[in-house]
Order: structure tokens, then sequence, then C-alpha cells
């Protein structure tokens, strides 16, 4: 509603602007530099509103898209993308509308007509950003394109960046935001998906296995162990129902290293499945096998008696 109140408020301001401008055509100001600048000022505020009035317009048909994509729904991985393309079109053009409105006045004036024929000659600003050398703006707007078209992640997606895990929660043309699983807010510019690697657990599906390590004694039993994982998963809402696998993974001096695959149906979930499936195993030995647990084996030998037995012999 207020998207719509805001156009109404433009086009109302941009009638008011054009009438004024007709009106002000009868009247004979002796003074020229005074009509000068009362025309530049009446040219600028109309480019600048018929310039507002096109980016309303274009952020209520993007509302508009959006609404029929619901990204809440559990498989979302089409919809996600659609936001993703949707919201960075539009970016894309709110810019050039910004810059064709900038062009447009720069061209109005004419002491100064020259540069604004020359931004639209040198296909828009990014001519003159590179001749002022401010080449890493350029490349972080061509990055966000870039990412529009090639979309290694899409909004939403769970992401590992920075040894940070979290979702991709806004993607700009020059800066995206990963809200990280405690909160916070990570930002980074878009040139950093393009130059550094970074893991994308939803990249085709959300679905991902869970990774367990427990540590225990040579005398557990690991039948007894894939029995109580089982009993356990199929209690816990948390699992999939896919994988379920308990293998021993590693031998050292004093304990086995036993892993244990389990899979969820997103990160979040994997995360609760995890916690879940370790505390309650490590329960599970101590109660069942608490002579199984990690221990390390000392043997002390009485040299003094042997010393004693070996003179009495």
């Amino acid at each position: 509603m207020k998207k719509y109140l805001r156009l109404l408020t433009g086009i109302l301001i941009l009638i008011f602007l054009s009438v004024f401008d007709h009106l002000f055509r009868f009247v004979d100001l002796s003074d020229y530099s005074s009509n000068h600048v009362v025309n530049t000022l009446q040219k600028g505020l109309i480019i600048s509103c018929a310039s507002f009035i096109i980016i309303e317009l274009v952020h209520i048909i993007k509302n508009r898209l959006l609404r029929r994509y619901d990204i809440s729904k559990e498989d979302n991985l089409k919809y996600r993308k659609l936001h993703t393309q949707i919201n960075l079109l539009e970016k894309v053009i709110v810019f050039l509308i910004i810059l064709t409105a900038v062009g447009i006045f720069l061209i109005s004036i004419e002491s100064i007509r020259k540069i604004g024929v020359g931004i639209f000659a040198s296909a828009g600003v990014v001519g003159i950003i590179i001749g002022l050398s401010a080449q890493k703006i350029v490349g972080a707007l061509l990055a966000g394109i870039q990412i529009a078209i090639t979309q290694p992640f899409r909004e939403d997606d769970a992401v590992v960046v920075e040894n940070e895990w979290g979702w991709i929660e806004e993607i700009n043309l020059t800066y995206i935001v990963v809200r990280i699983w405690d909160k916070r807010r990570l930002v980074l510019p878009t040139t950093y998906f393009l130059e550094k690697p970074f893991q994308n657990w939803t990249r085709t599906s959300a679905d991902i296995l869970g990774t367990v390590y427990i540590y225990t004694d040579y005398t557990i039993s690991f039948e007894a162990l894939r029995e109580e994982l089982t009993r356990l998963l199929n209690s816990c809402e948390h699992w999939d129902k896919k994988v379920n696998v308990l293998q021993v993974t590693d031998s050292k001096e004093n304990t086995l290293e036993i892993r244990i695959l389990v899979s969820a149906k997103n990160s979040p979930a994997a995360w609760d499945l995890r916690v879940f499936i370790r505390e309650k195993m490590i329960e599970f030995i101590q109660k069942n096998y608490p002579e199984s647990l990690p221990r390390t084996r000392i043997i002390l030998e009485n040299k003094g008696a042997q010393k004693r037995n070996q003179v009495k012999d």
C-alpha cells in the first residue's frame, strides 16, 4: 500500500511540475540568469520525479512476481532461484534508470552537455569510473551481474564462507549478506565469491549427510551399537530415513574411531540430528558398556620382588 501511495504522490508531483512548466513559459523574466536557474531546476525535478515513478513501478512489478513464489515451503529450490534472478534484475534496472536520468539531466544543461553526451558515448558511467581509477567498483558491479546469470548460489542457500556457516540473506550488485547461524551478519563483496572457494550445501538439493565420531575401547560390541543407532534414528524426527551407517574408520594404540553417517532434509536438521545421536550413543555406552570407554592401560611390575626371588634361586 505504501508503494502505491508513493507512486501516486510521484505522479501528482510530475503533473504539477509539467503544468507549472507551461505556465512558467508565459512569464517574462528580465533576469536571464534567474530564468536559466529556475528552468534548470524545473528540468531536474521533472527528471527526478519521472525516474522515481519508473523505479516505483519496477518495485511493484517485482513484488507482484515474488508473491507467486513462496520460498517458505520445504522444497523451494526453484522458487529461490527465481527470487534471486528477479531481485538482481530489479537492482540492475534501477541502476540503469538512475544512470539514464543523470545522463538526460546533463544533456539538458547546455554548459555541460558535452559531459552528458560523453556519458552515453562511453557506455554510461563505466567509462568515467574506469578513467577515475575505480576499477574495484566496476569489478563488483560486473561480479554482481555475473552472479545473477550463473547463480553459484541463491537466496536462502546454506553456505560456509570464512569458516562460518549460515544462509544467503541478501544479494546485491556489490555485496552479499550471509546470515550466520548465531544471527550475526557477514557482509562480503560480490567479487569474493568469484575469486575464493566456498561451500554451498544446498546447490542442487537441501538434504545433507551428518557425521558423528565416537572413540571407544577395543572391547565394544559393534552390533549392539548398530542396533542402538537404528533405534535412535527411528525415534528421531530429524532423520530422513535414507542413510544409517556405523563403521570403524581407524584403530589406534588405545582407542577405536567409530564413524556414524546419518542423513537429514537440510543442514539445521542435520546439526540437531548429529547432536542427538552423539549424546544418546555416549549415554548408551556409559550404561551398557562402561568397560568399553576409552582407557589407558599401564602395567606395573614389582622389580624388588623379582630381584629377591632371583637371589633365593
